[in-house]
């Protein structure tokens, strides 16, 4: 069963900078989601009066994204105060939840209009946050829920063969479709150029590299594991980022004559053992095709998360989806993965690209620290 009458009438994100030595090093978090709620609203064509909540998603909500960081940026976007707003936490699905959460609000006629987002600052707030704290029974008794994602990421690549020439390819081909889309200047109708302290502007992705190598990337060492296959070169960047989106009811779009991106159709999750946490988006994108109906044809495009080559490799693989369908403007390990930000950034993505391209259906879909998969269904207007 699908989600009815939920259109998304406006995706918008920053560009995604570098961590710790990117452009937004010094860029609050809160300042990036501000920027993406007003310029959200400015394309949809409502009054921010009009929004009943705002949802968005962080991974690490502390310090410059902590006290309720969706509420405070609603109110430096200038929303009035009589709008509500909430902060998720479901990891690297964070702001896929959230603009979830909103579709779920309007379909049971709670709110009319919301938005749905992510923001990360991965240089401000490190991951794991500023004072990891393990809860000792789990330490003793189930210690993979705390596994470190690179060492989740072997894992995958030693228990399902995924080797270091395919995960090195996997890599080079998403700089590689994030350089031309770059070149063909595909990105702009999503990203929203942001004023940093210096007067410059930033409005491209720092991440993509079009000097990389196969030769280069099989060259780097690991980054995990003595021996391993996993490096900082097959593995997502370290990034800074927001995206937003505005959601109503359908006829209300058409009544206010708001520009329909698209509809957003489904949200399912799924857990999985936290040691291969990367191989969560092979349940959850089954289970999504199982609620809606839909067969792995029927889908246009696929952006899974490239939090990992190998998971990325593993998850293609194993669901049987055509690669030219996967990530066609490059990933996470091109393009960045600010950890609370990228689940809104994928659905910004491919609204964008689904209306380019005449595609009908597309899904987004993340694996997820602790052991879980999320994945959302989106349908081109």
């Amino acid at each position: 069963m699908m989600i009815e009458n939920v259109a998304v009438v406006s995706a918008v994100r920053t560009p995604i900078g570098k961590g710790i030595k990117g452009v937004f090093r010094a860029t609050r978090p809160d300042e990036l989601g501000a920027r993406v709620i007003r310029e959200a609203l400015s394309r949809a064509k409502v009054e921010s009066r009009d929004i009943d909540d705002v949802i968005f998603g962080c991974a690490m909500p502390e310090a410059e994204q902590g006290m309720n960081v969706a509420r405070i940026m609603s109110l430096r976007a200038g929303l009035p105060e009589t709008v509500s707003a909430a902060t998720v936490n479901r990891f690297c699905a964070s702001g896929l939840h959230a603009i979830a959460d909103i579709a779920k609000s309007i379909v049971t006629g709670q709110i009319a209009v919301g938005i749905g987002g992510g923001v990360e600052s991965m240089s401000m707030v490190p991951m794991g946050g500023h004072k990891p704290s393990a809860n000792p029974y789990l330490m003793d008794h189930h210690p993979g829920t705390y596994m470190p994602m690179g060492l989740t990421a072997e894992e995958v690549a030693a228990r399902f063969s995924i080797d270091r020439k395919r995960q090195d390819e996997f890599s080079l081909s998403s700089h590689q479709k994030a350089c031309d889309a770059v070149k063909k200047g595909w990105f702009k109708e999503e990203i929203v150029p942001v004023f940093i302290a210096d007067e410059a502007t930033v409005d491209t992705d720092e991440g993509p590299r079009s000097d990389t190598s196969l030769s280069a990337l099989m060259a780097l060492k690991p980054a995990f594991k003595l021996n391993g296959s996993v490096t900082a070169g097959n593995s997502s960047q370290v990034s800074d980022g927001a995206a937003a989106t505005v959601l109503m009811d359908k006829k209300a779009a058409q009544q206010r004559n708001a520009p329909i991106l698209g509809y957003f159709r489904a949200f399912v999750t799924a857990g999985v053992d936290p040691t291969v946490m990367g191989t969560g988006p092979v349940p959850a994108v089954r289970k999504l095709l199982s609620v809606t109906g839909l067969k792995l044809d029927d889908i246009g495009v696929f952006e899974i998360n490239e939090a990992f080559a190998a998971q990325a490799v593993y998850c293609v693989d194993e669901l049987g989806v055509d690669p030219k369908k996967v990530n066609p403007l490059g990933g996470a390990i091109a393009l960045g993965h600010p950890l609370g930000c990228t689940g809104a950034r994928l659905v910004v993505t491919i609204l964008h690209h689904m209306r380019r391209h005449g595609l009908r259906y597309g899904i987004c879909t993340m694996c997820i620290g602790g052991g879980m998969g999320a994945a959302g269904l989106v349908e081109k207007a």
